[in-house]
This record gives structure tokens, sequence and C-alpha cells, in this order.
């Protein structure tokens, strides 16, 4: 008999797409809440045709690999709101659910009649999460966002890159991951409030305040220090001291050498393994793994001081000697030795070879009827006695349509076929996918 999960019995309808949104409901998901997934073929960009969909695979809306990594654990109602008998439908299902959860802009559902006081209504306890670029309140409400521009305004991108080099920005969309964190947490807060009270409230999360906490060493060099922020050695990247800068403690942590990534054996572009030395004894410990050579006994790496002063000279020396090693290999050497070392790794080491993420059971086989099985995300955390675990593969569109409409709703199969009709359960423009044929049989 499988273990109960935290969240069992509890039933959010989810409102959200592209990322952020449904990032936070695949959570609540793994830890055992219903999540319906509200949504509409000619709206989700997040099932795009797109770079994720696996080779050989038809490019459509249930192939694309990112949405079904960040939609696990969820079943599909395909549902137009802006029809009558969809509205109707939708409140219905509000109306017997503990959690709505929605990442439009400010007036979106308020447009639609399903805004916090419209539901409340109908569900005077619903937990109301909003997670807009810029909140529900103030000037800039209405502002549209998207990952990148809110990671702009938020300060990082002005934060990331090289010194003396313009903004990097940020390669992947963090603050949609961070969001939907945040949308998680806001989520269980408000249930666990309501429970406690008796008591629903709307849950105001602004994606661009949300990752104005992730400048915080920046933030507090303006506000403790009074300094403006620069990037030459802020941040500092792979080494603790850039030349020309300071000799400094900054916010990664004390200046020392050797901090940096070094090339590792044979030499291609995914063999890296960084290392750091914080001590003297660390730095010991390492000439000993490296079999004491001469250069690294010298006088002029005796010290913190004169390790510095000659950086660049004792990186080209010790990656001399990291080329002779794997970076699997090598990190095992240091950290056997009680040095800081670690591989970098590619989603390829992380999935397939990394043995703590594999212990972890970080990344799991699920079968998914149009990709067959593939592995997806776990959660990082683990639970003693409710585990997190991935349930459902996600959902074709529209998968559970006659399931929720008829099975849970109590709709009549024949009102099933006259929503299919009228365009509140498919697009009329739009040709049927076989399994929705078949769900009307």
């Amino acid at each position: 008999m499988s273990r109960p999960r935290a969240l069992d019995g509890v039933r959010v309808v989810d409102f959200s797409w592209v990322r952020a949104g449904p990032w936070a409901t695949r959570w609540l998901g793994a830890l055992g809440a219903e999540v319906i997934k509200i949504e509409w073929p000619e709206n989700e960009r997040g099932r795009l045709p797109s770079t994720t969909t696996p080779q050989g695979l038809e490019v459509n809306l249930n192939t694309s690999g990112n949405f079904n990594d960040t939609n696990v654990n969820k079943k599909s109602l395909c549902l137009n709101v802006r029809s009558a008998m969809g509205l109707q439908i939708a409140k219905r299902l509000i109306a017997i659910s503990d959690i709505v959860i929605e990442n439009f802009s400010s007036r979106v559902l308020q447009a639609w009649g399903l805004g916090y006081a419209e539901l409340c209504k109908i569900k005077p306890d619903i937990v109301y999460v909003s997670m807009s670029g810029y909140g529900h309140s103030g000037r800039n409400h209405s502002y549209m966002t998207f990952g990148p521009i809110a990671q702009a305004v938020s300060g990082l991108t002005f934060i990331s890159g090289l010194p003396d080099k313009p903004p990097a920005g940020w390669g992947w969309s963090y603050m949609d991951d961070t969001g939907g964190l945040y949308g998680a947490m806001c989520a269980l807060i408000g249930l666990y409030h309501r429970n406690m009270t008796g008591k629903g409230q709307h849950i105001d999360q602004a994606q661009m305040v949300a990752g104005v906490p992730l400048n915080g060493p920046a933030l507090l060099d303006h506000t403790v220090n009074g300094r403006g922020t620069r990037r030459a050695g802020y941040p500092p990247g792979n080494r603790a001291h850039w030349p020309g800068t300071p000799l400094v403690n900054n916010y990664r942590g004390l200046t020392v050498a050797p901090h940096n990534a070094y090339r590792t054996h044979p030499g291609d572009y995914n063999d890296w393994c960084v290392i750091v030395c914080e001590t003297e004894a660390e730095w010991q410990r390492l000439v000993e793994v490296m079999g004491a050579p001469a250069w690294a006994t010298a006088p002029k790496f005796a010290t913190l001081g004169a390790r510095l002063q000659f950086q660049e000279e004792l990186d080209t020396h010790l990656e001399a000697w990291s080329l002779t090693l794997g970076k699997y290999e090598l990190s095992e050497l240091c950290q056997a030795a009680g040095v800081r070392a670690l591989p970098l790794q590619s989603a390829e080491d992380r999935v397939e070879k990394d043995p703590q993420l594999r212990h972890r059971e970080m990344y799991m086989p699920i079968d998914h009827p149009v990709l067959g099985s593939r592995k997806v995300q776990n959660a990082p955390f683990k639970l003693s006695l409710t585990p997190a675990v991935n349930h459902l593969p996600s959902p074709l569109i529209g998968q559970h349509t006659r399931e929720l409409v008829e099975g849970l709703l109590g709709y009549t199969v024949e009102e099933l076929r006259t929503g299919f009709a009228d365009g509140t359960f498919w697009p009329r423009n739009r040709p049927r996918l076989g399994y929705l044929d078949e769900m009307l049989k």
C-alpha cells in the first residue's frame, strides 16, 4: 500500500501557463494535491513546438519536452472559460476546490469573471494565489513581463557578467523557477491559514519583486556601505580574486587561491573541475595529492599572499596536473584528502552519471502516452512519512476533460458532447485529437 502524501485531499485549480505558475503547481502535485490544469489550445504557449521535442516525434501540443517536465502530477481540462458554459464549469469546479493559482497579468482573470472577489461568492474560504509580473497593486501592476525582463528590472541581470563587460543576463529564466517555488510556498501558507482559521485569502505575489531578494549581497553593499554595484570583481566568477581588483574578502567568501575551474582529462568542452583551498592546511593537503611537485613547494606559493600574487602561474601549474586526471577521479582524490573539489556537470552528467543524485532518486523515469518513458526531476527534498513523488505524467491536452466534467462535476455525456460541438471544450475550427473523439463515444 502506498504511503499517504502531505497534500492528499487538497484540490488545486490551475489557471497558470508557461513556466512560473506551472512550476508551482507541479510541486503541489508531487506533495499529493489533485491539480486540475485549465488550458486552451489557442493560448498555452508552454505547449507550443520547441527544441525540447524529442527527435523522431511529431511536433504538436503534446510533445514539448519542457512542457512535459513542467506539468507532471496534473490533470488537463480543456476549457474555454470565456464561453458561458465554460465559465459555469470553472466556477463549479472552484466551488469544490481549495486553491486557485494563476500567473496572468493583473487584469486577465478579473476580465474573465474569475477575480478573487467574484470567487469568494462561490467559495468564501478559497486560497487564491496570483503570480503576475508586477503584482496586483501599484502604478505598474498592469505591466506585461517575461522571465528575462523581470530579471533585468529585479537587478539580477545588472550583477551578472564578467568584470568591465556589459551585463550578461541569465541564460535560463531562473526567475520562473524561483517564482514557482515562491508560488508553492504562498499556496501552502494560505492553506495552513485557512485550516487554522477557516478563512481564505488572496495572496498577491509579484514575480519581479520575488527576484529582488536574490540580489542580497549587492543590496547590502548599497544599504550598509553606500557603495554602488560594480561588476569589476563583483561577482568574481570562478576566481575569488581578479587581477587588478582590491584584495578584499567579498560576499562570495574569503579571497583565496587556488580558487578556480581547471581543465581535466581529456580536455574537451565538458572536462572541468573546481578546486578551492580556503586554509593553509587545505593547500598542503592538495600539494600532497599532487605528489608534492617542486613548483608547489617553492617559496612563491608558500603563503596565501604569495599564491594570490602569482595566481596566474599557480593556475597554469595546477591545470597541467588536473589535465592528467578525469574530473570525477580528481574530485574523489581531493575529497578523500580533505580538499574541496567537485566536477562541473552538464545535464547529461547530472542525469546519467552522478551517484549522489541517483541515490536520492532525483531523476526517475515516468511513462508518458506520447513520449514514452522519460526521466523527469523529482523533489530535491525527502519527507520521511509523506513522500513527494511524481505520480502522474504530464497530461495530454484535454486528456481528463470527460473524467472531470462528467465524473467529478456531474454533467451528462450529452452535455459533454454539446460542449465539444459549441467550442466549450475544444475550438470548433481546430481538428480534434483522436483521444478526444474516443471520449465522446
